[in-house]
């Protein structure tokens, strides 16, 4: 890694294989990573939000960038105003940049309790965690064609 470069942990729709991860394109991957227990993941529909205070390890990437793609990333991102892009503490004791939101912008969305973007939803692609519940179960029972 070059002095200049900036380690970035992408928990969201910036990973591989997700529908934003050609907005990393030149970026070096550095592999596999989990944050501290000391986080909340959250679903945003379309981007996932990582929220400090918060009790579960998240599953992501790391990314060494070069400042103009950080920059572009940081525009995207809405840094400093709607993501504020901070050192976060990984699971091993490394410290990585990540974009975080602040509690109060999450209300009343679901938290991703895996920690894991990626087993956000279950394997008919509804929210995994709404498929338990029991008044989803008694709706879908209730209106199931006969």
């Amino acid at each position: 890694m070059t002095t200049r470069e900036i380690v970035l942990f992408v928990y969201d729709s910036l990973m591989a294989g997700e529908e934003q991860h050609e907005r990393l394109a030149g970026a070096r991957p550095l592999g596999k990573a989990t944050t501290a227990p000391a986080y909340d993941l959250v679903d945003l529909g379309p981007n996932g939000a990582l929220v400090a205070g918060g009790t579960v390890s998240v599953s992501g990437e790391l990314y060494a960038l070069e400042p103009a793609t950080m920059a572009a990333l940081d525009i995207h991102r809405g840094h400093p105003v709607l993501n504020q892009r901070t050192a976060i503490r990984l699971s091993d004791g490394r410290e990585a940049q990540a974009y975080l939101v602040a509690h109060d912008q999450t209300a009343g969305r679901r938290r991703i309790r895996t920690g894991d973007w990626k087993t956000r939803r279950g394997a008919s692609g509804a929210v995994g965690a709404r498929d338990a519940g029991p008044m989803v179960r008694w709706a879908k029972r209730r209106f199931e064609p006969r």
